[in-house]
């Protein structure tokens, strides 16, 4: 009898550590869901980023243009003013 009942405490046992396994194994499966949305998550934030960052690089580069056209009407106007001053002058 002795054998049947340390064979039926070792089936208790193995039974006890499945259960503690299965537990642990949908704990890490939580876990794993969590991170892969996480992660799912961080990803979209940094495509926005980088479309943010293409986004204000384009403002950059339309800005200098701007500038640049605005010292060149500048330049135009200057001339303008000195043709007129001369022809006043005159």
């Amino acid at each position: 009898m002795s054998a049947l009942h340390r064979l039926s405490e070792k089936i208790e046992q193995l039974k006890s550590a499945y259960e503690a396994l299965k537990n642990e194994n949908e704990e890490l499966r939580r876990q794993l869901n969590t991170l892969s949305s996480a992660q799912s998550e961080q990803e979209m934030l940094i495509n926005n980023l980088r479309a943010e960052a293409q986004r204000a690089q384009q403002l950059d580069e339309e800005i200098a243009k701007l500038r640049h056209e605005l010292q060149e009407k500048d330049s135009e106007i200057e001339k303008v003013i000195a043709q007129v001053e001369a022809l006043l002058a005159e």
